[in-house]
Order: C-alpha cells, then sequence, then structure tokens
C-alpha cells in the first residue's frame, strides 16, 4: 500500500483560492478564442465608392417596398444586412435642391403665397406642394406644378439630373413616384408632355428596374411586372461597362430617332426624370 500523507492546513487553506484563479484564467481564454472565432461581418466596412452606397440605398429601398406589399400590417422594419443610411441626408439636399430651384423656374410676380406648412416633406402619398398646372392656379416658389394626362399627373424634373436612386427618393420625398408605362397611349402622352418642353433628345428615368431579379423588369412605382413594353431595338441588354456596373434601370430615349422608347441603363447615371401622383 502506497504511503499517503495528508497534505497541510497551509496548502488546504489556500486551494480554493487557486482554483477560483484557474476558473478565471480558463474562462478568460475561452471568450478570446470565441472573439477571435466569430467572423466579422461583412456590411461592417464602409463603402468604399458611389456605386457601393448607391446599391445600398437601392436594397433598403427594395427592402421597404417588399415590407409593405408582403406585410401590410406589419409596422416593425424588416432587418437591414447593410449599414443604416437614414433620411437625414437625403432630405436636406432634396428639399433644398429640387424645391427651391422649382420655385425660381415657376414665381410669376404677385404669385407670392408663404410655403405651405407641411414644406411637402416625408412622402405621405399626397404632394402638398403639388398643383394642377392645367388649371392656371396660383403658384407660390414653392409649387410643384403637374401636367394631368389620361388618369395620371406628372411632374416633369428638367431642373437638376439625378441618378436613378435620388430620382427616386425626390418623388417619394414629395408624396410622388418615379412614373410607370402602362400601355402605347400613356407612352405617346407622357412623350408628347416633355417634347413640348424641347426635350425630346434627353433622356428620362422610369420607375422600372430589374434589381431585384435579373432580366425581370417590375415598375417600382405600382410593384407590378411590367407587361407592356416599349423598348428599343436590341434593348434591354443589359450591356456590362469597365466598372463592373450593369444596366438595371429603365429610362426613356429617342435613341434612333424614332421617338421616346425604352432603354436599360446603369442606375448610377445622372439624368432628368418624371414624377407621377
Amino acid at each position: 500500500m502506497f504511503p499517503f500523507t495528508m497534505p497541510s492546513v497551509g496548502l488546504l487553506d489556500k486551494f480554493p483560492l487557486f482554483l477560483v484563479t484557474c476558473i478565471i484564467l480558463l474562462t478568460n481564454e475561452s471568450s478570446v478564442t470565441s472573439q477571435h472565432s466569430v467572423k466579422q461581418p461583412p456590411h461592417k466596412l464602409e463603402p468604399s465608392s458611389d456605386l457601393q452606397r448607391q446599391n445600398q440605398i437601392t436594397q433598403q429601398i427594395l427592402t421597404q417596398y417588399l415590407q409593405r406589399r408582403l406585410f401590410p400590417h406589419n409596422h416593425s422594419p424588416l432587418p437591414n444586412a447593410i449599414p443604416n443610411i437614414t433620411d437625414r441626408e437625403l432630405d436636406e439636399e432634396l428639399e433644398t435642391r429640387g424645391s427651391e430651384t422649382v420655385g425660381n423656374f415657376y414665381s410669376r410676380g404677385t404669385r407670392s403665397e408663404s410655403p405651405d406648412s407641411d414644406g411637402g416633406g416625408g412622402g405621405g402619398g399626397e404632394c402638398s406642394n403639388c398643383i394642377d398646372d392645367s388649371t392656371g392656379s396660383s403658384m407660390s416658389r414653392w409649387s410643384m406644378p403637374l401636367v394631368k394626362s389620361g388618369e395620371k399627373r406628372y411632374y416633369l424634373n428638367i431642373f437638376f439630373k439625378a441618378n436613378w436612386y435620388r430620382a427616386t427618393q425626390y418623388c417619394r420625398y414629395h408624396g410622388m413616384h418615379l412614373a410607370s408605362i402602362a400601355s402605347q397611349e400613356e407612352n405617346d402622352r407622357l412623350e408628347k408632355h416633355i417634347r413640348d418642353f424641347g426635350l425630346g433628345h434627353e433622356h428620362f428615368w422610369m420607375s422600372g428596374t430589374d434589381q431585384a431579379e435579373e432580366g425581370t423588369f417590375f415598375w417600382m412605382a405600382t410593384g407590378r411586372p411590367i407587361t407592356f413594353t416599349n423598348w428599343n431595338a436590341g434593348e434591354p441588354n443589359n450591356f456590362r461597362y469597365e466598372n463592373g456596373e450593369e444596366e438595371h434601370c429603365l429610362e426613356l430615349w429617342n435613341r434612333d430617332g424614332k421617338g421616346m422608347k425604352w432603354n436599360d441603363s446603369p442606375c448610377s447615371f445622372e439624368t432628368y426624370f418624371v414624377c407621377e401622383l
């Protein structure tokens, strides 16, 4: 039988402290190992180019849109897998950049009413600054004249150019949507309206996009698939550019001198646009 020696009293007294120390060290090591083993999500990185930021804005627009369509009674926002881009920065630019230029162009002599107290913001489904230009009603420096065409009313932005994302935000900020086209009649009426301004040679953004699914265009304004089409010959072709960007947004453009037809274009391209109410 092996000899057994009882540990001294001093060692027994110190044993609980030794055990606690070991547990603390093991816990800290486990925590450090755990932290190193968890991958940091890539969306923590700051976007390094305008194209990345624009794509992020579009993803948010699509996420919010699908949330409203699929879950109309659920008001809690979907979790974003991208950095949160607030509306504050956009609102500051949209409120001044658009309304000021519109007002300066349309201000007329004695027509100097004070701006609406709502400021036209929020995109709540009504454009408080919009007026029907066909009625000849008075316009203030904040007015956004609409032209009625068929069942729709259009606001033609010809005062500054914007990419598709900014154009979408601008229309929504003022309670409208980037325009959609449901028939040849609508296309012809809108083309006539644009030509009346002498801008038939320009490009104009519509709300069509295939960013949700490549090759499947739908109207962001309505959420409906595009059924009537009026593409230029050979379009859409989703041309890929040297910077890697492809063509995912729909524009009106008289490319061949045969009238304003549709073309897919890079969404970062800056041009005029049409809002509808």
